[in-house]
């Protein structure tokens, strides 16, 4: 989990570039460190228009042909690691990642990995939506997203046909990031993309890999039960039929205690409860027993240990 505190929410921003070397400057700004280059620099043209909150970056950008390359000299060079969600709006794009390569049309979702090299080819005008936000935000494991990288995630129907407008409706009202609601927002998106990372994963299904599958319903039964304090590893695998042993066997495997699993959901729980202004007058003791944690002491050092900040602290600041 991030040790930083998340930024409150701030204000939409545009950057214009009336050449590739802005631009460049305003997409490393923006995302990462990017190597960007076009066939056309005379006449380039580009907008990046964004809004962050809750380590949530979410960015409209409109430009001319060009391409964009994440090399691995970049990324030993930069300690950010997000995951980065694209939505073609507009024109057509080429994301390829992973030894894949996904053909994105209007409508179309992909999903890449800022700490693996990646290409992005648009060969015309173009205007797309990109949401990068950090790995512990959504609760699946990075692993497992890896086999989603560069695969096209069709809008017209299904689950996509879904979430991809409201998406669409979040690009073109970012101001609504900067509000007060911007939080519930930004994390209902995640959310939706979660659910339909899920089903292209095939862990909601009865098809699924049995092994893929115990674990991700082993994640979802500790999301429905943070708030018991009867929650841990004996609990969990005799819900499931399983030895402690087994249990504590498939969470190594994605380099994670079931302890220290449980205690990040619950704080992750907390944290955007503190930001929710629906609960502004809710003391933080009582945030904390919401989620599992009935020492208030212990909630509190948890807390500043994983974010750098107290919970108090962190409320009033946001």
């Amino acid at each position: 989990m991030n040790g930083a505190a998340a930024a409150p929410a701030e204000s939409v921003s545009t950057l214009v570039a009336r050449n590739i070397s802005e631009f460049r400057a305003a997409v490393s700004e923006s995302f990462v460190p990017l190597q960007v280059s076009t066939a056309g620099p005379d006449h380039f043209r580009g907008i990046i228009r964004g809004a962050s909150v809750d380590e949530v970056h979410v960015n409209e950008v409109r430009a001319t042909s060009h391409v964009v390359e994440r090399t691995p000299e970049l990324i030993a060079r930069s300690d950010r690691s997000y995951f980065k969600l694209s939505l073609m709006l507009a024109g057509t794009g080429l994301l390829i990642q992973d030894d894949r390569e996904a053909v994105l049309q209007a409508g179309d979702l992909a999903v890449y990995d800022t700490d693996r090299p990646y290409s992005l080819v648009f060969d015309d005008d173009f205007r797309t939506m990109v949401v990068m936000f950090p790995k512990h935000l959504i609760s699946l494991p990075s692993d497992m997203i890896g086999q989603l990288t560069a695969v096209r995630i069709s809008g017209q129907g299904g689950l996509g046909g879904m979430v991809v407008p409201y998406l669409t409706q979040l690009a073109g009202n970012l101001d609504q990031l900067a509000g007060t609601t911007g939080a519930r927002l930004a994390h209902s998106a995640l959310d939706l993309v979660t659910t339909v990372f899920t089903r292209e994963l095939g862990l909601d299904g009865v098809s699924a890999d049995p092994h893929r599958a115990l674990v991700q319903r082993i994640r979802s039964y500790i999301d429905r039960n943070l708030a018991s304090t009867d929650l841990g590893p004996a609990s969990i695998a005799s819900a499931h039929f399983i030895s402690t042993r087994h249990l504590h066997g498939l969470f190594q495997e994605q380099g994670v205690t079931v302890s220290t699993w449980i205690r990040t959901r619950r704080l992750e729980q907390c944290r955007r409860d503190l930001l929710d202004p629906m609960l502004a007058d809710r003391p933080v003791a009582a945030i904390a027993a919401r989620w599992g944690f009935v020492d208030a002491a212990h909630f509190s050092r948890a807390f500043k240990s994983a974010f750098g900040i107290s919970p108090s602290e962190y409320r009033a600041a946001h």
